[in-house]
């Protein structure tokens, strides 16, 4: 079994919590299934669960390179610049990351309202990106984001491989047709 859930804002991307906050098992009814991947609690977006142990090490593994799609609104207006270097890949402590695939773009018009709200500042413009990542490592994109100086304010994904959140709205789940699986 595959499931799609649009993971919201501010839940963790763990079934239980000892504290009270929100998980994946206030969203995700199906029994048995595990995360392929993560999302932290400050990201939104897609998240594909299973329970089959061959499909979630495909969808997760970063040899498979399986391409993770990413909007991203960014605090400040990027230079051709800072999405070259984007691009071509970018030094972090822990090592230079992949080349990724970078376009600016507008607000996407399927954007839900955060709860609560991106903070705002009239006087910092912000921008929106499309970025394409075939690895993952803790925190990437805003790692890469804030190396070029355009630090991330919200993160939403849309796409792993050839699944993407296709309408789905926050905290909705959605069983994938297992046949569908075979093309990974």
């Amino acid at each position: 079994m595959l499931v799609a859930l649009n993971k919201p804002f501010g839940v963790l991307c763990q079934f239980t919590a000892e504290d009270g906050r929100p998980t994946l098992a206030d969203f995700v009814p199906q029994k048995g299934v595990y995360a392929a991947g993560r999302l932290d609690q400050d990201s939104e977006g897609l998240l594909l669960l299973t329970d089959d142990g061959r499909l979630q090490h495909r969808l997760a593994d970063p040899k498979h390179k399986q391409p993770k799609t990413y909007v991203v609104q960014v605090e400040g207006m990027p230079s051709q610049d800072a999405l070259e270097r984007l691009r071509r890949g970018v030094l972090l402590k822990d090592g230079p990351t992949l080349p990724a695939e970078v376009t600016a773009i507008d607000a996407p018009d399927w954007l839900w309202p955060r709860d609560p709200p991106v903070r705002f500042r009239k006087t910092v413009p912000d921008a929106w990106l499309r970025i394409v990542l075939r690895e993952g490592r803790n925190r990437q994109v805003r790692r890469m984001t804030a190396a070029v100086g355009l630090p991330t304010l919200r993160l939403i994904r849309e796409a792993v491989g050839g699944y993407r959140l296709d309408g789905l709205a926050p905290g909705e789940v959605r069983v994938i047709d297992s046949a569908k699986t075979l093309g990974l």
